[in-house]
């Protein structure tokens, strides 16, 4: 519970009880009484202020935990919950265990437990380059992907799992504006299904040798296979989507919103 984790055991506390979506499309044949049953949330990401240094988190708290509902609303997509909290005063009476198990769960949107190695960059938008930059930019990219063997998206944009930078969309933009003050949200945090495939930084412990002394390894190099298999929260979340919460910190509560696209 200590931990900045994805799919890990989340800081929670004792006397709050375990979120759960009662949707009556959660059916429990299991067991009578046979029908409609609540079924428990999945943790799925668990940040301390620590190990985001550059995130900024509300006055008064230094954890960010967010809660997926494991059931598919019209969108095809699970509908998160997010919450912050101050790590001293919810570890003083956290609970203890294992939390409630979902008994009806799509597997795309369960996490494999892991630990964050958190690592910042440098990025640049990706669909949210402007028309018109894009064009002025284009003889560039070409001479990029001529020069290094690598196009604009594959060296300047981040599609892995990441807070704050730009949003990683799998379809084109779609910014929420906040509904108390109208102003555009700020996306806060990233979590996508191309960990660790398509555009992923892989630390240098999971490059796989070059099989060409004369080529450069780089970020973009092949991994190891068997390092793919163990590495990363393992969600295809609706065949290679993401989910993408968005903040609006000129409201005092910090209200959020989320999109999903794949």
């Amino acid at each position: 519970m200590g931990d900045s984790s994805i799919g890990g055991p989340l800081l929670w506390p004792a006397d709050e009880p375990w979120p759960m979506c009662a949707e009556p499309g959660h059916y429990k044949p299991l067991e009578p009484p046979v029908g409609p049953e609540p079924v428990a949330m999945v943790p799925v990401v668990q940040l301390y202020a620590r190990d985001v240094p550059g995130l900024v988190f509300p006055a008064g708290t230094d954890l960010l935990q967010w809660c997926p509902l494991v059931h598919e609303d019209d969108q095809c997509a699970a509908n998160p919950r997010l919450l912050w909290r101050n790590a001293a005063l919810t570890a003083v009476s956290a609970r203890a265990g294992e939390p409630p198990r979902p008994h009806t769960a799509d597997e795309d949107y369960l996490p494999r437990p892991c630990t964050v190695s958190p690592t910042p960059a440098v990025e640049y938008p990706n669909w949210d380059l402007p028309e018109g930059l894009s064009q002025l930019l284009g003889p560039r990219f070409e001479a990029l992907k001529e020069e290094k063997g690598y196009d604009y998206f594959e060296l300047a944009t981040t599609q892995q799992s990441k807070v704050a930078g730009y949003p990683a969309w799998t379809q084109p933009p779609d910014w929420p504006d906040c509904q108390g003050c109208g102003t555009r949200m700020e996306h806060l945090l990233s979590i996508t299904a191309t960990e660790p495939g398509m555009g992923r930084w892989l630390p240098l412990d999971d490059w796989a040798p070059s099989q060409d002394e004369t080529v450069t390894s780089c970020w973009m190099a092949e991994a190891d296979a068997a390092a793919l298999d163990t590495f990363g929260h393992d969600m295809d979340m609706g065949g290679l989507g993401g989910m993408y919460f968005f903040v609006c910190r000129n409201c005092p509560d910090t209200p959020y919103t989320h999109r999903f696209d794949c």
